[in-house]
């Protein structure tokens, strides 16, 4: 029997055998704000565009209407209708988004009655009417006119909003100053009397029936002058705020507790979480608000942002504001803190405070170039299903901490005015050529700088009566704040707009992917790549810290590729050689941008695919660590997918950068319960291929009795002989705060050693190189002196840490500070909060003889200042060390080489 088959033309039969993609397979999200540039301004300090709202309508006496130009905590005189007036200079910036301080109406004076204790709601913080702008600032009416005037030119105009707190109205009938009262010693009682914990409500549309007279630990009380102040009026009563007293913003206070008795309210309560979207969707609908910067989110609870993000999304899109961005203030420099905020609790960004440091240790303090690797590793905390790091606006100083020429000055005593101006553009220049939305903090285009904090980061453009504003010295000019400051010509005006022109010119420059490449070990080079998935055109952007100029062979994705130069001052022309290396030289305090002249060539077909085994991430044991190992080099994305017993499989994320990872929220699952992950890899010829699946289990391993560091050195610490898995001189001990397992040796003689990881005395199970279950054996080359072993339980990762140079000087600044006689909590250079170096041992200590009882956290500051610092697991920058105390003596113990720091 003879069958006939069609002949098909080649290209034809080639497609047929090309297998379909894996639908699974998505591009790394991207929404429509990855190109925003922000330019934040207090309206209060910009332009006074009319002196008949100077006093808000509310007389000539300061006490009353908190107008007194000649003070910084008082309003200056600045309104709508002089950020109106004034576009064509902030668009001039190359900016496209306008950020607004709280405009609502406030409590124009809050205080204890004296000019010397008062202050003015000038920042927009202390709302009284959530439906009206502050008269101080002008109308409804002429915020509209803004609006439409920057919409007019192509700008978006972003409120800034308050959902935690009101002004200071409620008072409390058992004290004036009241500390703050736990759940704990006065719970919450309905109307009736009966006990009852709100987090059983939270996130529910129900909630009991409460008595200002019995349900709370304080009684609340309203002057009668005020009873009716707030608006709308649901606010007018007080069995809608916390009513416990003031926070020490640690522990549970930091969700319950007023902020220096501004009135908190009771965001668990279905009542307040359904008026607060009521108010923000009518500005949504009223006004045509493009998004909201959101105060003070971390002290709000979970199940809030959970109903109101998704819901006031829904409903802006709705109103045809599909592109509705919204991002929180979380004061936090670690990832694992601030990303839940975006993937948990469902927003869509949060403000990185990250980047923040890492860019003032990099521009100003000449930090080793790898701290920014390793914090630009950190991103995947960021990443699930919809949304990612890309979307973080990032920002070098604001009107809270103080101002990047402020951090430049005070960092770089002595230096000249030209140096002072360099480290400012090279802040600016990593902030726009790297991910994220960049922000300038109005004012910082024109060299102001000021003491820091902030009422003295809150100069104004227009010229200023202040003196502390007075005696400032600006970088790149002669100006004071004397005379009006809106000069278009100044140096860091200018670069600040030829770096929005330039990534306006090359978008991928703005929402590209992002690829570690290189960075030096000192001051120096740090290079990363970006390339648009459509595009596929890769850019090199190599940043210089160092006084001198520096080269560096920087890895890119194609051999023999040329290159043109789009910035900087370098040669016009460059090619990688034949190992896919760019030869790039990068002047002093500078950076160098290269793009390539051709397009990445097509993949034929997707790279292989493997899953590691999934643990519980360091730092968060509410969250899976999942990470894919990708054969080749070329541009991949990869998606990862989870599913759980019967399950579908869902998508958890898409990485587009190597080390491909996501990190899997399964904080509502049951500790035990197994997950499936496998993952997708998307080729740039639009090639796939998927893994094995793999399971992971949620919630920490169970820790094993002991663990051993076994190796060819164990009899140097006293055992019989080497490699003795049950020695009891080699048991690490088991830190619980850091979920790590640690043994520190004071003096090990130099030479190169090998050693695993022996669970429970025995080598029935071992763990080797890169935690592999009886792997290979961890080789160690040491010069001598101490050295610390590290085991991990959830990834079995045994390592050893050796110090650098010791630091000058060793603090544990927290939430104890004043504890121990500091003048306030949280302070790196507190004399009390200091930590001695024992010589004997090479750690440092802090013996405190009597530590009152009580909840604490607390980190690792090195040289009196936060530029490093290290919190929970030793990581730099680091989430709040928890400290349970129980009263009594305790000593804090830092070790230079782990840099974990754990309590006796």
């Amino acid at each position: 029997m003879v069958t006939a088959s069609a002949v098909l033309p080649a290209s034809a039969a080639t497609a047929a055998k090309k297998p379909a993609p894996d639908p699974a397979a998505q591009h790394s999200v991207r929404g429509g704000v990855t190109q925003q540039n922000f330019y934040f301004v207090m309206a209060d300090r910009f332009n006074n565009g009319t002196t008949a709202n100077d006093d808000g309508g509310l007389g000539s006496d300061p006490m009353v209407s908190g107008y007194d130009p000649s003070r910084k905590g008082f309003f200056n005189g600045g309104d709508l209708k002089g950020l109106q007036d004034r576009l064509d200079y902030i668009q001039g910036l190359g900016t496209n988004a306008l950020w607004l301080t709280p405009s609502f109406k406030n409590k124009a004076v809050q205080g204890d009655g004296t000019s010397e204790n008062s202050s003015a709601g000038y920042h927009g913080y202390w709302v009284t009417d959530f439906t009206q702008i502050d008269p101080h600032l002008g109308t409804n009416a002429e915020l509209k006119a803004l609006i439409e005037a920057a919409h007019a030119r192509g700008m978006k105009v972003y409120f800034d909003i308050i959902t935690n707190h009101t002004a200071d109205v409620i008072q409390y009938e058992e004290a004036k100053s009241a500390p703050y009262i736990s759940k704990e010693a006065e719970p919450y009682r309905t109307a009736t009397g009966e006990v009852f914990d709100d987090r059983d409500y939270a996130g529910t549309q129900e909630f009991p029936a409460l008595d200002p007279a019995t349900s709370f630990p304080y009684t609340p009380v309203v002057p009668a002058a005020e009873e009716d102040i707030k608006v709308p009026s649901w606010l007018n009563d007080s069995t809608l705020y916390h009513n416990r007293g003031n926070t020490t913003f640690a522990g549970e206070d930091s969700l319950y507790g007023d902020f220096f008795g501004l009135d908190d309210l009771f965001t668990e309560n279905p009542r307040v979480v359904n008026g607060m979207m009521d108010i923000y969707k009518t500005w949504i609908r009223d006004f045509g608000i493009d998004g909201f910067r959101i105060d003070t989110m971390k002290h709000v609870n979970d199940e809030f942002w959970q109903q109101f993000g998704p819901q006031v999304l829904s409903y802006a899109r709705e109103q045809g504001k599909d592109e509705f961005f919204m991002f929180g203030e979380v004061f936090d420099t670690s990832k694992t803190v601030t990303s839940k905020f975006t993937t948990r609790n469902k927003m869509q960004a949060v403000l990185d405070f990250g980047f923040q440091g890492a860019a003032r240790s990099f521009a100003s303090q000449g930090s080793d170039a790898t701290g920014l690797a390793d914090f630009f590793n950190g991103d995947d905390w960021y990443t699930d299903a919809d949304s990612n790091v890309y979307q973080l606006p990032t920002f070098l100083g604001n009107h809270d901490m103080g101002r990047i020429g402020t951090f430049i000055a005070q960092d770089n005593p002595g230096a000249s005015d030209d140096e002072l101006v360099e480290r400012d553009e090279l802040a600016h220049e990593l902030m726009y050529f790297s991910r994220g939305n960049p922000v300038i903090y109005y004012g910082d285009e024109q060299g102001f700088t000021g003491a820091g904090g902030d009422q003295d980061s809150r100069q104004t453009l227009f010229a200023s009566k202040v003196q502390e504003y007075l005696d400032d010295d600006l970088l790149g000019t002669e100006a004071t704040h004397a005379a009006d400051n809106f000069d278009t010509g100044h140096p860091l005006y200018q670069k600040i707009s030829e770096l929005a022109a330039l990534t306006a010119e090359h978008p991928t420059l703005r929402d590209g992917a992002q690829q570690n490449r290189y960075a030096a070990d000192a001051a120096g080079i740090y290079a990363f790549s970006r390339i648009d998935a459509k595009d596929q055109r890769e850019y090199v952007v190599a940043v210089n810290n160092s006084e001198t100029a520096q080269t560096a062979a920087v890895p890119v994705y194609e051999a023999k590729q040329p290159f043109e130069l789009v910035y900087g001052d370098a040669p016009a022309e460059a090619k990688s050689d034949s190992q896919a290396h760019l030869s790039v030289t990068v002047p002093p305090l500078s950076t160098v941008v290269y793009e390539a002249a051709g397009r990445l060539a097509k993949s034929k077909a997707a790279p292989a695919v493997a899953l590691k085994k999934p643990v519980t991430a360091a730092g968060d044991a509410s969250r899976l660590k999942v990470t894919a190992d990708v054969d080749g080099s070329s541009f991949y994305e990869v998606t990862f997918q989870a599913r759980t017993a019967g399950g579908e499989w869902q998508p958890i994320g898409t990485d587009d950068n190597a080390p491909y990872q996501v990190f899997h929220d399964v904080s509502g699952m049951e500790p035990g319960a197994s997950v499936e992950y496998r993952a997708v890899v998307l080729d740039n010829g639009g090639n796939t291929s998927a893994s094995e699946a793999r399971s992971g289990v949620v919630g920490e391993a169970p820790q094993p009795e002991t663990v051993t560091v076994a190796g060819n050195f164990n009899t140097q610490l006293g055992c019989t002989e080497d490699w003795q898995a049950s020695c009891e001189q080699a048991f690490m001990s088991y830190q619980p705060t850091h979920r790590l397992w640690q043994l520190q040796v004071p003096n090990l003689p130099a030479g190169t050693y090998e050693f695993k990881a022996a669970i429970n005395g025995t080598w029935d199970e071992n763990y080797g190189a890169d935690g592999v279950l009886d792997g290979p054996n961890v080789v160690f080359t040491h010069t001598g002196g101490a050295v610390t072993f590290l085991y991990d339980h959830a990834t079995n990762v045994v390592r050893a840490a050796v110090a650098g140079q010791q630091p000058a000087a060793v603090s544990v600044p927290g939430s104890l500070n004043t504890e121990l006689g500091c003048s306030g909590d949280w302070l790196p250079d507190c004399p009390q909060a200091q930590l001695a170096l024992d010589p004997a041992d090479g750690l440092w200590k802090l013996s405190v003889p009597d530590l009152a009882a009580g909840n604490y956290e607390f980190k690792a500051a090195i040289n009196g200042t936060w530029a490093e610092n290290y919190g929970l697991g030793g990581a730099v920058n680091g989430s709040n060390i928890p400290f349970n105390h129980d009263g009594g003596p305790v000593t804090f113990v830092y070790d230079p080489a782990s840099h974990l720091v754990t309590t006796r």
